[in-house]
C-alpha cells in the first residue's frame, strides 16, 4: 500500500479528517499500519481534490504542496465578510454589481505574477500565532503581501439555473454549483464568447477557473476582484479540480472508499507511487545503478538533461533523483 488515494473532499470535511477517514479504512480493511499524509490543505467549505498519499509516498507529500492548483470558484457580489467566505460575519456591503464586460476587462489585471495579501483568517503564523486564532480572539491580524503566480483565469458556463448570467449560482450556496462542473479537459469548451446582451447585465455572482501557484489564497483572489470593480465580494463555491498531476477523473467518494475498505479492494483505488510524478521523466537503472542509489551515493558519468527524474529499476521506483553536471544525486530515496 505505496501510492495515493485521491479522495473528492465533502463539503465541511478538514484535510486532516480525510487523512484520518482513510487510516480508518486501512483498520477496517485491515491492511497493516501504513504513514499517510495529505499533498494540500483544502478548507472545510472547500470541495474537490484531495491527495492522500500511502506509506512512501509520503515521501512525495512536500512536493505536492508545491506543485499548482486549480480551482472552481464563485464570487458573490454585494456582501465581504471577515473569513471572504459564507462562515464569517459581514463587514462591508456595497450596492455596485459589476457587468460581465467589466469583468472581463479587470480579470489580465489578476493573471501572470501578482502580490497578493493573505486573508486574516489563514493558517498563517504572526509571531508564533496562527492568524485564524488571533482574528477569532477580534485582534487586529495585519499580513505582508506575497508573490504569487495566476496562470490562467477564465470564466466558466452556468453551473446552475438562475438569471441568465454566466457562471452565477444559483442562491449562492457553498458547493452548489462545483458539483456539476465541467472536466478540466473541457475548459477550453467551457471559455465560450459571452452575447452582448450577457456583456451588458449586471452580475449578483460569476464562478471562474483559476490555474494557481502554491500560496495562492483563492478567497484574497475574489476579494481583489470585486474592489478592482468598485464592488465588495465573497467566494460562495470553492471546488479544487486539480492538485499537481491528479485531478477529478481520480477522485473517490468517502462512502467509495468506505465500500472499498469492507469489501478489502483498496487497492484497486491506489495509483501508484509514480502517479504523484508524472510531470518529471523517468530514469531506468541497472542493477547495480540502484544498488549505489540506495546506499545514497552518486552516480557520475550519467548523459541525462540536468534536471529531476524518478529512477526505476525495472518496475521498482528507486529514488526521486537530480541531475546536474552529468552526476545524479538522491533527492528521496523509496524504501521498496
Amino acid at each position: 500500500m505505496h501510492g495515493w488515494i485521491i479522495l473528492d473532499k465533502p463539503l465541511g470535511l478538514g484535510s486532516t479528517q480525510g487523512v484520518s477517514a482513510v487510516k480508518r479504512a486501512l483498520r477496517d480493511g485491515k491492511y497493516g499500519k501504513f504513514k499517510v499524509g495529505h499533498g494540500g490543505t483544502l478548507d472545510p467549505l472547500a470541495t474537490g481534490v484531495l491527495p492522500i498519499a500511502l506509506g512512501e509516498a509520503t515521501k512525495l507529500a512536500g512536493r505536492m504542496l508545491d506543485s499548482d492548483k486549480v480551482y472552481d470558484f464563485t464570487i458573490a457580489f454585494g456582501t465581504q465578510t471577515d473569513t471572504l467566505d459564507l462562515e464569517g460575519k459581514v463587514v462591508a456591503t456595497s450596492e455596485v454589481r459589476p457587468t460581465l464586460a467589466q469583468l472581463e476587462a479587470v480579470l489580465p489585471r489578476f493573471t501572470g505574477p501578482i502580490e497578493q495579501v493573505p486573508p486574516a483568517y489563514s493558517a498563517l503564523k504572526v509571531d508564533g500565532e496562527r492568524a485564524y486564532d488571533l482574528a477569532r480572539a477580534g485582534e487586529e491580524v495585519t499580513l505582508a503581501s506575497r508573490a504569487v503566480t495566476i496562470h490562467s483565469l477564465q470564466f466558466l458556463p452556468e453551473l446552475v439555473s438562475g438569471r441568465g448570467t454566466i457562471g452565477e449560482a444559483d442562491g449562492g450556496g457553498a458547493g452548489t454549483a462545483g458539483a456539476d462542473a465541467p472536466p478540466l479537459h473541457h475548459a477550453a469548451e467551457a471559455a465560450r464568447s459571452p452575447s452582448p446582451s450577457e456583456l451588458g447585465e449586471e452580475l449578483d455572482a460569476v464562478t471562474l477557473r483559476a490555474h494557481v501557484s502554491k500560496g495562492t489564497y483563492i478567497r484574497s483572489l475574489a476579494r481583489d476582484i470585486a474592489l478592482a470593480l468598485g464592488s465588495v465580494g465573497h467566494v460562495t463555491m470553492l471546488r479544487r479540480v486539480k492538485a499537481g498531476p491528479f485531478t477529478l477523473d481520480s477522485a473517490i467518494s468517502l462512502d467509495k472508499l468506505d465500500e472499498a475498505a469492507k469489501g478489502r479492494s483498496l487497492e484497486q483505488l491506489l495509483l501508484p507511487l509514480r502517479a504523484g510524478l508524472d510531470d518529471i521523466p523517468a530514469l531506468s537503472l541497472t542493477p547495480d545503478q540502484a544498488g549505489l542509489l540506495r546506499q545514497g551515493q552518486v552516480l557520475a558519468g550519467i548523459a541525462k538533461e540536468d534536471g529531476q527524474y524518478f529512477a526505476c529499476l525495472g518496475d521498482t521506483p528507486i529514488a526521486l533523483v537530480e541531475a546536474l553536471s552529468g552526476q545524479i544525486r538522491v533527492v528521496r530515496g523509496f524504501n521498496l
